[in-house]
């Protein structure tokens, strides 16, 4: 069922901390969107439907778009639509997941032949894989192994399409606080895969990162991360960068400076400070823009302040610039293990042109705007000016934002996962029935 809404919004008028360049305080915006229900209730009891780190919720190509999600009962559901269509075929796996752990989320993508590769269930475990019998299917093999080469240990699955129709795979191998960056390629026509790296950033038994990728349309692999010293999620810190131009192999520095591998806490190129204990949430989101230029989105809480405010890192002609957007005014502290329930999500961040300017947006939920699902614009990065949204009425408790990355990069046409979800702090389990499933679509 389709649903459209046209919704006019109240935009934030109390903006918090003085700031250089506070945020626009235009009164009303007229946002059009629409929400297509798969006609589904999935598993809500926690948030492990709706984190940020699924890469990807929703994937797509020129003819079908793809769901996952879990059911009631811990099934791994996979769906799909016609790109033009709003009615959905749900195919039931046989794979079944104990869905009390919210790390456990599923990650699918398509291939250049249109297999769909799926992984899921994984919080350092044995991999969870398959791919689709067929072209076009939703019915997924038997499990298979990708190389055999530290596949014992995995937790935060990710696949990447490349430009060529090959995938890339990331992946921690080892623990928080302890465990390192793995990364294998996926040989479309001959459907291997391959070791391409053995712990790319190296965390030396003493730390791990925690990152987010994005391969652009070149094919150029960008990756930042922050530290993390414990499996408390106070001691993150920093933010890094590194970039690769040919698949992964070899990987480079902003300016161009060639890493010697693996990377570590002493070789990394630092491209914001941000010290321990100062609220810093480990994997969020980056985007790079047709120009190659690199948008990384985060939340933390700046020396002078007591509130966690969304920050935008991104590069130009005379370096990393880090703005501050400064439009929230409660305080929360970050800190603890396992799966917490804060304030406010993960962001995501896209970019794109409107004539010769650039708009950035950053996908986000708050408390404070009753966590509803909120869009942040900036036509103005330079200036830090900024407009924020409600662009779904509806609550959606501790949701997270996960989107069609190439349904955006193709169309800028920006689809949403969609469901409410509650999440107990530390990996705690709510008590509430299924929530029904959806496709929110934005379109700037």
């Amino acid at each position: 069922m389709k649903l459209k809404t046209t919704i006019l919004l109240l935009l934030l008028s109390c903006i918090g901390p003085a700031q250089s360049n506070p945020i626009q305080t235009e009164h009303l915006a007229n946002i059009d969107t629409t929400v297509s229900w798969l006609g589904q209730n999935a598993w809500s009891n926690n948030s492990i439907n709706a984190v940020v780190f699924r890469k990807n919720a929703l994937v797509s190509n020129k003819k079908y778009q793809y769901i996952s999600y879990y059911d009631a009962d811990g099934y791994l559901m996979i769906g799909k639509r016609k790109i033009k269509s709003d009615k959905w075929k749900i195919q039931k796996t046989p794979y079944k997941v104990n869905v009390g752990d919210a790390h456990k989320s599923i990650s699918i993508m398509l291939d250049g032949k249109g297999y769909l590769h799926v992984a899921w269930g994984h919080h350092n475990v044995g991999l969870n894989y398959a791919r689709t019998k067929a072209p076009g299917s939703l019915k997924l093999g038997d499990k298979l192994a990708m190389t055999g080469h530290k596949e014992n240990r995995v937790t935060y699955p990710e696949f990447y399409y490349m430009p060529d129709g090959n995938l890339v795979f990331m992946y921690r191998d080892g623990g928080s606080g302890n465990g390192n960056l793995m990364i294998k390629s996926y040989n479309v026509r001959a459907q291997t895969w391959q070791d391409m790296q053995d712990g790319l950033i190296d965390g030396e038994k003493q730390r791990n990162a925690y990152w987010q990728a994005f391969v652009d349309h070149k094919g150029s692999i960008h990756i930042s991360w922050v530290w993390r010293e414990s499996p408390n999620v106070a001691s993150n810190h920093d933010m890094c960068y590194a970039r690769s131009d040919d698949g992964g192999r070899t990987w480079v520095k902003s300016t161009g400076e060639k890493y010697t591998l693996p990377i570590n806490a002493s070789n990394a190129e630092y491209i914001a400070h941000i010290p321990q204990n100062h609220e810093l949430i480990n994997q969020t989101a980056m985007y790079v823009d047709k120009k190659g230029i690199p948008y990384i989105a985060s939340y933390w809480r700046s020396e002078q302040s007591k509130v966690p405010q969304y920050h935008v890192i991104y590069l130009d002609k005379d370096g990393w610039q880090v703005k501050d957007l400064g439009f929230r005014t409660q305080a929360f502290s970050l800190s603890g293990g396992g799966t917490k329930r804060i304030p406010i999500s993960r962001p995501q961040i896209v970019a794109w042109q409107q004539g010769k300017n650039t708009q950035v947006g950053i996908v986000f939920r708050d408390i404070e705007r009753d966590n509803r699902v909120s869009l942040a614009v900036s036509e103005d990065l330079t200036n830090n000016t900024w407009s924020v949204h409600d662009i779904y009425a509806g609550h959606v408790g501790e949701w997270e934002p996960a989107y069609d990355s190439g349904l955006w990069q193709r169309t800028q046409q920006l689809d949403l996962y969609l469901q409410e979800v509650e999440q107990v702090d530390g990996e705690g389990k709510a008590n509430r029935a299924p929530t029904p499933v959806g496709v929110l679509r934005w379109k700037p």
